[in-house]
């Protein structure tokens, strides 16, 4: 379809679009494993994917995945089914996704440092059948239980010490980490092992990609409540083309693309994985980002595609013995998840000499709404222009049917084959949101006479730290929980590493008294690490606004004044 808009003049991106790139070009219309299935014949004797010195080809892979495909079906699963993927970065995550994604079933994102309560809510929300996960105490112990107290059907459980080097296996065993998991013979567990233990003949399902939702994308909105972003096929297969062609001369079959942004997230999924498979690559996998090992990776397996986000760049930068790792590889970076400081983009460009080019999306897009060209102006400060038959507007705050013109602000507003389809189970929040394809993002920005976006400021109250969301209202309902708390509001505060960290107020019930470890001892079964406050005041009364509300804005305000001063100390000093 294409992207020209009725009664619109000629929009200002166009002047800065890259020469190799039309911003009007056909987005075909696919399903998100089409590429996957492309790639599988194309590059079958290519590498796909590498695990801490395991390796597996695109012939291989294709095996997998066409093996899990079929022991899906064969526990049931098919068209319309939701199958949870609680897994770190390991190969079962591109096996399982890819396998979901051909018979039809719809893939549940969740994040799995959530604790069990977060998950047990996202598995009843999302009505799963099925959750695949490992067989080691952070995912075992808190998704084990949930085949008695959900509607789940099925556990599917991954093995670590089977995709582990056979030196790397030893010593996962005689550490003592090894498997966790039950052994009974309750037929609702099964191992990856016996869902693999077929011909991979699986059965051809008819898909829609305009209308099948591929995946559920978990996000939290204005208010923090989860729900669901239903993305289509065509929405993911139409983000991951229109970031394929955003490089002039992909070496295909060739690039290597080093994960370190776990693939629960939007951004990872698309950007690193999708990216990949699309572009025949290899996807460098690391269960988790550890400066050290990230580096390590860059310096040995040689990746030219980095994606990652602010706070990653930043602790390269930091790094006190940078210089001993090559990290020449690198061709570009692109940067999403926060925004991404002047400075630290050009510490990390100059010590890798490669491009970081930003970008913004949300998960409602699949994820990638604008990004920097990687040609032409890479402007350090701006999220970049608009992606292929993408359309990008910003409208009056108080009058949404106001249009404004280029440098005022205001909200912005997004069109474009990426965008979701809508809210699962939340028509109001759909309505609210988007109106005939055109999706309200509650982000404040302006673009230039060039055509590239700014983000000035969010109407949300999402604390973003190191690229994730923290959604203060459900950090608050933790706390609340405790019966000395009598009032509680959270609020983010600048960090220069996760780029905002959570601090939480607390007005304790009367004659009652609380500490800062007391309420950290309580909320360790609450909440993740990452969501927990980093910091706690205790006020005998919190700031409300005029009609009681409390005043997360006098918070900031105090916060903000209290950081000058601190400043102004220092200068006099």
């Amino acid at each position: 379809m294409s992207a020209r808009l009725d009664n619109v003049t000629v929009p200002p991106w166009i002047k800065s679009y890259p020469s190799f790139v039309d911003w009007e070009t056909e987005i075909p219309a696919a399903t998100a494993h089409a590429a996957f299935l492309y790639s599988a014949e194309a590059y079958r004797n290519r590498p796909c994917m590498e695990f801490l010195g395991n390796h597996w080809t695109y012939g291989e892979t294709a095996s997998l995945v066409f093996k899990a495909a079929k022991g899906f079906q064969e526990l049931g699963l098919g068209k319309g089914d939701k199958i949870a993927l609680v897994l770190p970065n390991t190969p079962y995550y591109i096996v399982c996704y890819y396998a979901a994604l051909m018979i039809g079933s719809t893939v549940v994102n969740i994040n799995p440092l959530y604790v069990k309560r977060e998950v047990k809510d996202l598995i009843i929300d999302s009505e799963a059948k099925a959750l695949v996960t490992m067989d080691l105490e952070l995912t075992y112990s808190k998704t084990r239980p949930l085949l008695d107290e959900t509607d789940l059907e099925t556990l599917i459980v991954c093995p670590m010490g089977q995709i582990l080097p056979l030196g790397k296996s030893i010593l996962l065993r005689i550490l003592g980490n090894h498997s966790i998991a039950d052994t009974t013979d309750d037929p609702r567990q099964v191992w990856f092992e016996e869902l693999t233990k077929n011909a991979g003949d699986y059965l051809y399902v008819k898909i829609e990609p305009k209308t099948d939702v591929a995946v559920f994308q978990y996000t939290g909105g204005t208010t923090g409540v989860l729900k669901a972003a239903m993305l289509t096929h065509s929405n993911i297969a139409a983000n991951t083309f229109q970031m394929f062609i955003w490089d002039r001369n992909p070496d295909l079959g060739r690039e290597r693309i080093l994960a370190a942004l776990p693939f629960f997230h939007v951004f990872a999924m698309t950007a690193v994985m999708n990216l990949a498979i699309k572009c025949g690559g290899e996807i460098i996998l690391l269960p988790r980002f550890e400066l050290k090992e990230c580096l390590h990776a860059i310096h040995k397996k040689k990746p030219t595609y980095f994606p990652a986000v602010p706070t990653i760049f930043s602790a390269i930068n930091n790094c006190p013995d940078v210089d001993k790792y090559d990290l020449s590889s690198i061709k570009f970076c692109i940067s999403g998840g926060a925004p991404l400081p002047v400075e630290v983009k050009a510490d990390f460009e100059r010590i890798t000499n490669c491009l970081v080019i930003e970008g913004y999306g949300l998960s409602e897009t699949s994820p990638v709404v604008t990004t920097n060209p990687t040609e032409g102006d890479n402007k350090a400060g701006s999220v970049g222009i608009p992606m292929p038959a993408t359309w990008v507007e910003i409208r009056d705050t108080e009058n949404p049917d106001r249009i404004l013109p280029i440098g005022e602000k205001g909200e912005i507003y997004v069109r474009g084959p990426q965008v979701m389809k809508g809210y699962w189970k939340n028509p109001e929040q759909t309505t609210e949101l988007l109106k005939d394809g055109l999706f309200r993002t509650e982000d404040v920005g302006y673009i230039d006479g060039d055509g590239y976006l700014f983000l000035v400021d969010r109407l949300k109250d999402i604390i973003i730290a190191g690229g994730y969301n923290i959604y203060p209202r459900i950090v608050e309902e933790a706390i609340q929980e405790h019966p000395a708390v009598e009032e509680v509001t959270v609020i983010g505060l600048d960090d220069p590493y996760l780029g905002q960290v959570p601090k939480a107020y607390i007005k304790t019930v009367a004659n009652k008294t609380l500490t800062a470890q007391t309420i950290e001892e309580f909320l360790e079964d609450k909440l993740s690490p990452i969501e927990r406050p980093r910091f706690f005041e205790f006020r005998n009364e919190l700031p409300k606004t005029l009609i009681g509300k409390l005043s997360k804005k006098q918070l900031r305000d105090e916060e903000s004044a209290r950081a000058n001063k601190k400043q102004d100390n220092r200068n006099a000093e």
